[in-house]
């Protein structure tokens, strides 16, 4: 969009001070400085234009960060499954174990005509 140059009274509000200032104080100042409603509209359409690429920016910015943040717990996650799969293989492998020595009790018992208690009879 080709806007027709501004006068040279309007040239000294930098976009900075453009986004910043006040609606009320930018008014005042367009009518101050006596620039012509064109000016004015033009001026007020930078204003928005600069307004809505600061907006813009911000987004992104949280954008990257939620995902930068999302990324994080993902990888944490992963790594808490990791541990939680390795923890279970460990407990399987003790569970076996477990379950081998009470078996060759359960035989030892068994060779020397030991009896065991009725609940440990229910056991595989």
């Amino acid at each position: 969009m080709n806007h027709a140059p501004l006068s040279p009274c309007s040239l000294d509000i930098s976009d900075d001070e453009l986004v910043s200032i006040s609606v009320r104080d930018l008014n005042r100042q367009l009518k101050m400085r006596g620039l012509s409603r064109d000016e004015i509209v033009r001026m007020k359409q930078r204003r928005r234009t600069l307004k809505n690429r600061g907006y813009a920016a911000s987004c992104r910015i949280k954008r990257i960060e939620q995902k930068d943040e999302l990324e994080t717990e993902k990888t944490q996650e992963y790594r808490d499954l990791e541990l939680m799969a390795e923890n279970n293989n460990k407990m399987r492998e003790e569970i076996d174990s477990l379950h081998n020595k009470y078996l060759a009790l359960k035989k030892f018992a068994a060779e020397k005509c030991i009896p065991l208690p009725p609940e440990l009879e229910t056991f595989p």
